[in-house]
């Protein structure tokens, strides 16, 4: 029986088998095999921390949610507990790598009469750690300007009300830089370090401004974290500024395509929760899936039927395809293989159905609509029955049967797991946000070229799923100079780096309204609006708000 309560990539994952989990990039994320342990995203009314005597973990999070870890063979029981709402999987992130202050205008709100630098705010890095070492992150006096990082990658002590990693405090910092030794906390990618660096580094936007830095989670040897770190993450730095009594704008650098797009995943309305937490801006990157022809969409009519090609390249070890339509609508779906074979039609029946064309295994699964999102998910996982998927043009067929609004959207894993030529034939590169950039109240940001002034074609467009209006505004993206570990400097593209320079002007927004005393309530969706306000559009673009860069490229604002 398919319990509702549950999401439906949850159930699919239950429902599988073990060799399937295994081979599938997605089904066996947030699962532990050697403890046959789930992580789990839980909204929740009521006392749950009474259940951890079943074995079960909890870290509360604010507003109701909660990260619980649950052997397998519990998580029915924990479905039936009545404070436990909904229940979500966790899913992979991927950093969003693919001119900046002088392009922004930010340089002329840091000299006077303004001398906007972020002084007495707060700037939060949830990434990939950060070079602590490193000259951008050091007074002149050569002590750190990290106040607090939390490396969940380590045991030893976390930080109070969590369970795992390490937490280190500006004095742990000192101790270190002045002692030598080997580093207390590392950042392998970098991604972080560059991230920082932007925002809040000495030649960063805020470089007043301190730090806290959460380095994620390293579940698996490619360094990308889990939505349940994420969530934590953002509930340790909130807590912190709180703490310590200042404002904070948070960074947020990378994301996912799993989902409606329409800001209904517990990730992302937790989001939304947390913008009414102290006072706070969080700002989220559209990511690079732009170019990379991982989205499709059709509009159905009566009578006319559809094919949807998209291609496997060789050596693909797996990959699936969401397919989301309004529930109202009933449609007939096959799939047809390189060779022309076909499975289906699928039935539109909860529950798991399975196909097999050539030397791949096709797992479906149709959804119900959720108590958060109205649409219906039909998910595709690919499976080799070796190692490869079978490669060549594949085609879904789509046969109306009664349309009533007639939106269908297919999306592809993120572009960064995938070979380049496993890719839909025909791709609409809007809506192409990543999760969780969807989220209503954070600030979404895309990228663009501010050598060229041109728009980036990588970063993600919008809007949203739903018709929220996302992004909110473009940043400088492309060829960006900022800091590496060891001392380096690098040269980057991507929203990844486009929206620090975000983060780092809200954060002189922030310091202008709270630290200055002109406007004490300059936090949160009103720092949205005045970025809104103070955007210029790019040349080519009249139309605004518009899926690409929203009401336009960010130069800080015209305060008042």
């Amino acid at each position: 029986m398919v319990d509702q309560k549950l999401e439906n990539l949850l159930n699919l994952a239950l429902s599988a088998t073990p060799e399937e989990r295994a081979k599938s990039e997605i089904l066996e994320v947030g699962y532990a095999p050697e403890t046959q342990m789930w992580e789990l995203i839980v909204k929740y009314t009521g006392d749950i921390e009474k259940y951890e005597a079943f074995g079960i973990q909890a870290v509360l999070l604010h507003n109701g949610y909660a990260i619980l870890t649950v052997p397998e063979q519990l998580i029915e029981r924990v479905s039936e507990w009545p404070e436990i709402e909904y229940i979500e999987k966790p899913k992979r992130l991927y950093f969003q790598v693919a001119q900046g202050k002088r392009a922004s205008c930010i340089s002329l709100v840091q000299i006077p009469p303004l001398n906007l630098t972020g002084r007495g705010i707060l700037v939060g890095i949830i990434d990939s750690g950060v070079d602590y070492r490193h000259p951008e992150f050091l007074r002149p006096d050569g002590t750190s300007k990290i106040l607090y990082m939390w490396d969940q990658s380590q045991e030893g002590t976390p930080p109070e009300g969590y369970k795992i990693g390490q937490e280190f405090t500006e004095a742990d910092f000192n101790r270190s830089l002045s002692g030598g030794g080997p580093p207390l906390t590392t950042d392998i990618s970098g991604h972080g370090t560059a991230v920082a660096a932007i925002a809040a580094g000495n030649s960063g936007v805020a470089y007043e401004s301190d730090l806290i830095v959460v380095r994620l989670g390293v579940p698996r040897p490619e360094s990308f974290p889990k939505t349940t770190e994420l969530m934590q993450a953002v509930n340790y730095v909130l807590e912190k500024a709180l703490e310590i009594g200042r404002p904070i704008a948070v960074n947020l650098s990378f994301g996912n395509t799993y989902g409606s797009h329409g800001g209904s995943s517990l990730v992302e309305t937790y989001l939304d929760t947390m913008a009414d937490y102290w006072k706070n801006v969080i700002s989220v990157g559209t990511g690079n899936e732009g170019n990379a022809a991982g989205h499709t969409s059709e509009i159905l009519e009566m009578g006319v039927d559809r094919e949807v090609p998209f291609l496997v390249q060789a050596y693909e070890t797996s990959l699936n395809i969401q397919i989301w339509k309004s529930y109202v609508d009933d449609i007939l779906l096959e799939l047809i293989g390189p060779d022309g074979q076909r499975a289906g039609y699928f039935q539109p029946l909860l529950g798991p159905q399975r196909f097999t064309i050539g030397q791949t295994e096709i797992l479906i699964y149709y959804g119900e609509p959720s108590p958060y999102s109205y649409d219906q998910e039909i998910f595709v996982d690919f499976i080799p029955k070796v190692a490869y998927l079978d490669s060549g043009q594949w085609r879904f067929r789509l046969i109306p049967q009664r349309i009533v609004e007639g939106n269908v959207n297919f999306w592809m894993p993120s572009a960064n797991v995938l070979n380049p030529g496993t890719r839909f034939l025909h791709p609409t590169p809007d809506q192409t946000l990543t999760i969780p950039s969807t989220a209503e109240r954070v600030i979404t940001v895309g990228a663009y070229d501010s050598i060229r002034n041109v728009y980036a074609d990588f970063s993600g467009r919008g809007f949203a799923v739903g018709g929220g209006i996302k992004p909110d505004l473009a940043a400088p993206g492309v060829g960006i100079r900022t800091a590496a570990p060891n001392g380096q400097f690098v040269s980057v593209d991507g929203t990844s780096f486009a929206t620090p320079f975000v983060t780092g002007s809200s954060a002189l927004l922030m310091q202008y309204g709270i630290t200055d005393g002109n406007d004490p309530f300059l936090y949160g969706e009103k720092v949205k609006a005045y970025l809104r306000y103070g955007a210029r559009p790019l040349p080519g673009i009249t139309e605004y708000p518009n899926p690409r860069i929203g009401w336009g490229e960010d130069v800080i604002i015209r305060l008042h």
